[in-house]
């Protein structure tokens, strides 16, 4: 079997894994996840079209989100889940287009499905699915209609996923929003038509882009309302003796379940990589063995679990291929999942069991002594900056602050990714970097200093956070009584996955100008779109950070809103 997969930044050779997935995907799992995203267009087809008639499945809606999420990058590597996904969803589709038929036909109608689909049968086996999975594969699209038209629909599709992972995140804790739902259903009607006119797939991306700030709203409220405001914390990042379990992924419920059922049983809980800013919330970091974070960013995962002496739990991406040195002692939960991998499941209340988890690390050897005490600081999110924004904006009006520069996003094992490290250093003593996503681990372990009692280096948390990052942006702009593209700020991001491409989307849908992203532009985008976005936003690439710095502390813009600003 070969397959076509690019919506990642380490696609092979910057255009597209063909026999094996960089990130470990198989091309039956790629078949498969092709077809999960084709039945996902099916059911939200019958959603947006019978909504109109009164037909609605909330199941549906969820199913569809889990479907987009599933397949994000380094979430679910299991062929068997994975058809479970696509079974679940056909019955959905049979019984919302039933419903969809009666309602229309009453209304002197028609409901059409989408073509070839009469095939797709939720009792299929799991090779017939693949076969069925290759039939709608993102190579045939670009075969057919080329690789602008597709890789715009792909665009917009990976702005969904990516946006799907933050509804899921925010559903779990309570925060949910129909017209989000509407939405999604209404994209994924758009992209089954095959659209190709341009004008059209370009608005639609920034409508991506515009509910996705809607949906990074919700997620930030559902955190800092179950867990309260993230607070400047000083973190230990080197372990201590003890029994111990690391907790890597995203999912802040599933750290606080675990938090709650290790409590007094002499196991101590660390974060890892997107984890680390939940040692900045106060219902979190109350738990007292809540000890700090281990290790780096999740491309490093292989090294630091085979070296951890305890239990490991994924609660969302980014698993990547278990070594068979811990696979007996690392654990998934949610929507990802490693085949053989033992999985923990949600009951009916959403509580989970996380006896396993907690099994295997009292039978590990934990660590034997203390290591050397380390620290950083965290917990920079907006709430915590802007509570001093007064100060912030008194030191640049005083000349103290010349600029700042948000340098963060994604990080991964692709060379060119120091470019980010050598930037950090270089940036000036008057400037501030602001930081959020596991991209910080290039260089957040390096002393930054102040800025008469402002920090150089605030970390604004997870890339789940990038709500945080924009408001302290349009905070800034709002004191200095200007556009964010007049602020002395510039945006120095790194992708990798599909939640930094929706992040980018939002961004470009505020207007925001000037963005210079890497290490490599994405392949799902072709010469005439990236055109377009150059001519429109002035989106390009990073260069060296010497060349960058120079551009932009030499910039006529940024200087006169410095100016401005005093």
């Amino acid at each position: 079997m070969s397959m076509f997969c690019y919506q990642c930044e380490q696609a092979s050779k910057g255009t597209g894994c063909t026999q094996v997935g960089v990130c470990g995907k198989d091309p039956r799992t790629a078949a498969l996840q092709d077809l999960l995203v084709h039945v996902a267009k099916s059911v939200s087809r019958c959603a947006h079209r019978g909504a109109a008639h009164g037909v609605k499945n909330r199941a549906a809606d969820l199913f569809v989100v889990d479907a987009l999420f599933a397949t994000v990058t380094n979430v679910d590597f299991d062929p068997q889940r994975i058809a479970e996904l696509i079974r679940r969803g056909l019955v959905f589709r049979a019984e919302m287009k039933r419903a969809c038929q009666e309602a229309c036909r009453a209304s002197g109608q028609s409901f059409t499905d989408l073509p070839g689909n009469g095939e797709l049968q939720p009792d299929a086996e799991l090779d017939e699915l693949v076969r069925q999975g290759e039939e709608v594969s993102v190579r045939r699209r670009i075969d057919a209609l080329g690789e602008d038209v597709a890789g715009l629909q792909e665009l917009i599709a990976y702005g969904l996923k990516g946006m799907a992972a933050y509804m899921n995140h925010a559903r779990i804790l309570g925060v949910e929003d129909d017209d989000v739902y509407a939405f999604v259903h209404e994209a994924l009607d758009f992209l089954a038509d095959e659209p190709t006119d341009v004008s059209a797939l370009v608005g639609m991306v920034m409508r991506v882009g515009e509910v996705n700030l809607k949906v990074m709203e919700m997620l930030d409220a559902a955190n800092t309302g179950a867990y309260g405001h993230p607070e400047p914390t000083r973190v230990r990042v080197t372990p201590i003796a003890g029994k111990a379990i690391c907790v890597s992924g995203h999912d802040l419920k599933d750290l606080k379940m675990l938090l709650e059922q290790t409590e007094g049983k002499g196991i101590n809980v660390y974060t890892h990589s997107e984890m680390l800013p939940c040692l900045a919330y106060p219902e979190l970091k109350k738990h007292r063995h809540l000890v700090g974070n281990y290790g780096g960013a999740w491309q490093n995962q292989a090294r630091d679990f085979d070296a951890f002496p305890g239990a490991i739990l994924m609660t969302t991406n980014c698993i990547q291929e278990p070594r068979e040195s811990y696979r007996g002692r690392i654990f998934t939960t949610g929507l990802v999942a490693w085949p053989d991998v033992a999985h923990i499941l949600a009951d009916a209340t959403g509580h989970k069991d996380f006896t396993p988890v907690i099994e295997a690390a009292l039978a590990a050897p934990g660590f034997p002594v203390d290591a050397e005490e380390k620290r950083i600081t965290i917990g920079f999110a907006r709430n915590a900056v802007l509570n001093v924004a007064d100060k912030v904006v008194e030191a640049v009006k005083a000349g103290q602050i010349r600029h700042f520069f948000l340098v963060g996003g994604c990080d991964g094992a692709k060379p060119g990714r120091n470019y980010y490290t050598e930037f950090a250093r270089q940036v000036p003593d008057d400037c501030v970097i602001l930081t959020l996503a596991c991209g910080k681990y290039r260089f957040n372990d390096q002393e930054f200093g102040q800025i008469d009692g402002i920090p150089r280096l605030l970390d604004c948390g997870q890339c789940n956070d990038a709500y945080s990052a924009i408001q302290i942006a349009l905070a800034l702009a709002k004191a200095f009584d200007c556009g964010v593209n007049e602020l002395p700020l510039s945006l120095i991001l790194s992708w990798y996955e599909q939640k930094a491409v929706c992040i980018l989307l939002t961004l470009l849908y505020l207007g925001i100008q000037d963005i210079r992203i890497g290490p490599s532009l994405p392949a799902f985008v072709g010469p005439n779109v990236l055109k377009v976005l150059v001519e429109q936003f002035n989106l390009m690439p990073i260069t060296t950070p010497e060349q960058d710095l120079a551009a932009i502390l030499g910039d006529s813009c940024a200087e006169s809103a410095g100016s401005a600003a005093k």
